[in-house]
């Protein structure tokens, strides 16, 4: 049986980047035929815990990210669809794996070490917050786990916790692998395309989801490019036109070396018009999914429920093989 699992942290207003490297893909993979719990998607909000938050401002962030995720096709309707902090097998199992994994191990996590470098006061939970991804992973035998780059030091730490755990106290988890999504987009900031779009970083460079279109239009055509003119596909030499061919080959479906163009400005015209196509739609359908929060908070409690039904025999048979009582 093959299970994918991917979870969406509310750190911060959702992005273009999220919405092409990550919500997109996990929509396109609820293919007919699967059995909904083939797909477990959450809203990972305890993992936005680790730095300094507001907690109403949080609870905003985790209904709108989980309005957009909806928004964006994936259908609770076709997967296990819920906020990790409703599940409380979760942090549960993530003591237990803390248990099993070694200080230095996490201490050399590359995101920990960027991360804490950034911070004056450095909150535990930012050394110990990959056991409990590893948790999230394990905690419902996932057998694919879409990942970036920069999360793959963090799976293969999954799989290591995995391991020594079955060999230390009996076959219980499933050691997942990790899966490179074909459709995903890598996508850069635009006003500093050496570095990703990220939600948690305040740029002029980052298109939101909920941006009106004015606005996206403004950043694309204000989006930094290269020396020379010559439009080509070339990450290392020219990182802005790169980016924006990369953008216009996720928004269109068509292949970057099917993307011709003459001057930066034809590339950065079309590259907003088909932005904005992209989100134009899923604003409408947010819109709708937001007007009803009730409806949303009912979905992910029952997404929730099923999850916690999903995780107990995982959990009771961690418990059990560790020396704990299950009940």
């Amino acid at each position: 049986m093959a299970r994918v699992l991917s979870l969406f942290t509310p750190s911060g207003r959702p992005t273009l980047g999220n919405l092409l490297g990550a919500l997109r893909p996990s929509a396109q993979r609820l293919t007919a035929g699967a059995a909904r719990t083939d797909h477990v998607y959450g809203i990972a909000d305890l993992h936005a815990l680790t730095t300094p938050h507001d907690p109403a401002l949080l609870n905003e962030r985790a209904l709108e990210l989980a309005g957009l995720a909806v928004a964006a096709g994936i259908d609770p309707e076709r997967c296990v669809f819920f906020r990790q902090s409703a599940v409380a097998a979760h942090t549960e199992l993530s003591y237990l794996l803390e248990s099993t994994a070694h200080y230095g191990e996490m201490q050399r996590m590359i995101q920990f070490k960027e991360k804490s470098a950034r911070q004056e006061v450095v909150r535990l939970s930012l050394l110990t917050y990959p056991a409990l991804m590893a948790a999230d992973i394990l905690l419902y035998q996932a057998t694919d786990v879409p990942v970036g780059a920069d999360q793959s030091q963090h799976l293969e730490l999954a799989r290591d916790l995995a391991e020594r755990f079955n060999r230390a106290y009996g076959p219980v988890f499933t050691p997942p692998r990790a899966v490179v999504p074909k459709t995903a987009a890598r996508v850069m900031d635009l006003a500093d395309p050496s570095r990703k779009m990220s939600k948690s970083v305040d740029s002029p460079g980052t298109i939101h989801l909920l941006d009106p279109v004015d606005v996206v239009r403004r950043k694309v055509m204000r989006a930094v490019t290269d020396s020379g003119s010559e439009v080509t596909y070339d990450p290392v030499g020219k990182p802005g036109v790169s980016n924006l061919l990369v953008i216009l080959s996720a928004c269109t479906d068509t292949p970057v070396e099917a993307l011709s163009y003459s001057s930066y400005g034809a590339l950065k015209r079309d590259t907003a018009d088909a932005v904005i196509a992209l989100l134009e739609p899923l604003q409408d359908r947010y819109a709708g999914i937001a007007a009803d929060r009730a409806g949303l908070e009912k979905v992910l409690r029952e997404g929730a429920e099923q999850a916690r039904t999903l995780a107990a025999p995982t959990l009771a048979a961690a418990k059990s093989a560790i020396g704990l009582t299950a009940a």
